[in-house]
């Protein structure tokens, strides 16, 4: 069970600020929010896919969120909303957010090294031993937790939040609100090298830059590749998960979801609202329209100019792929039928 603050509501305060419908005792005191399983009489809890209605039965919620098509039961704390999962995410912020992101370590940590040039905005934190290079802008109200490394001459913007061990190499530019996870790397070498004739590989230098556009996270471990000499660029709000590998001058569109363990080759481009299922590959040169739906492990080797829901390696139509998969799962039926048919129309050729 998760640990309480000291706040607590009363479902008709709590109604009011998730701009949900209250149906029950509007007296009833919350503190705090827990699973359907875990929940007691203390907490608020959530029902997004009714597929899950039967852990209802026994859940001891003091209230639950659910979606206006479920059916109610007497005697219990409803409150009713057309997306239950957002307003639930409004009560656990009510609750948890005073305790989230909290560091003992305000303003700017002595150890951390920032060098005389760099310009750092107003009420900005600086955790324990980062390195700020020459040339830094860093706009106003952004978090830069312990042990990041900025490279000189990056620009980010404000309310930027960057956690642990992340790495921003020299002149990438962050925009607005950008959230990168622990361990992220930004502007990373893209992988270009040149081969002689004797098999030797010579290093090409990656001069360009990573842009990131405002509203996007980028998560734990994801790499992006700086562009060779021009820009690597991730579109306004995008979402990047955790493990991602991101080539260099690969262009992201605005409000792109990319799963985990995904991997986009070099100078692929994608369309605003694509989504990448979690270990697809994208061959690099090629572009995806907006709109597209590629599916978990969806190997995309050529441009998708329509959109659509993909999926395979090579990725084809999700219906047609799913009518191909029914067919291999009934492969050795129709090996047996086949062979059944060839030793009967050897019998007749035989005769």
């Amino acid at each position: 069970m998760q640990n309480k603050l000291a706040k607590k509501y009363t479902l008709e305060e709590l109604a009011k600020l998730t701009n949900s419908k209250l149906v029950g005792d509007p007296k009833h005191v919350i503190t705090g929010v827990e699973s359907l399983e875990s929940a007691t009489r203390d907490d608020a809890s959530f029902l997004a896919n009714l597929r899950y209605s039967h852990l209802m039965n026994h859940s001891a919620a003091g209230v639950v969120f659910v979606p206006s098509s479920y059916e109610l039961q007497e005697g219990k704390n409803y409150l009713v909303t057309d997306d239950p999962s957002v307003a639930f995410q409004k009560a656990i912020e009510l609750f948890l957010i005073d305790q989230y992101n909290q560091t003992g370590f305000t303003g700017i940590h002595e150890t951390a090294v920032i060098h005389p040039s760099a310009t750092i905005g107003l009420n900005v934190h600086i955790g324990p031993h980062v390195t700020i290079d020459q040339g830094v802008l860093i706009g106003d109200h952004t978090r830069i937790l312990s042990h990041v490394s900025i490279g000189a001459g990056v620009h980010i913007g404000s309310h930027c939040l960057l956690y642990p061990h992340v790495t921003i190499r020299e002149k990438c530019i962050l925009k607005n609100r950008v959230v990168i996870q622990p361990g992220a790397v930004i502007g990373s070498c893209g992988f270009g090298f040149s081969t002689d004739a004797s098999g030797v590989h010579t290093k090409l230098d990656q001069l360009g830059i990573v842009e990131i556009e405002d509203d996007v996270e980028i998560g734990a471990n994801t790499t992006i590749d700086r562009a060779r000499f021009k820009t690597t660029f991730i579109g306004k709000g995008s979402k990047i998960d955790n493990l991602v590998q991101i080539g260099h001058n690969v262009q992201i569109g605005p409000h792109n979801i990319i799963v985990s363990q995904t991997g986009i080759s070099g100078s692929a481009k994608t369309g605003r609202n694509v989504v990448l299922g979690g270990q697809a590959g994208v061959v690099g040169h090629l572009e995806i329209a907006a709109g597209t739906f590629i599916s978990a492990r969806g190997g995309v080797s050529k441009t998708i100019s329509k959109a659509g829901k993909y999926s395979g390696t090579p990725v084809q139509p999700l219906t047609e792929h799913n009518r191909q998969q029914v067919h291999l799962r009934k492969i050795s039926e129709y090996v047996k039928r086949i062979e059944d048919l060839e030793k009967k129309l050897s019998q007749i050729l035989t005769k």
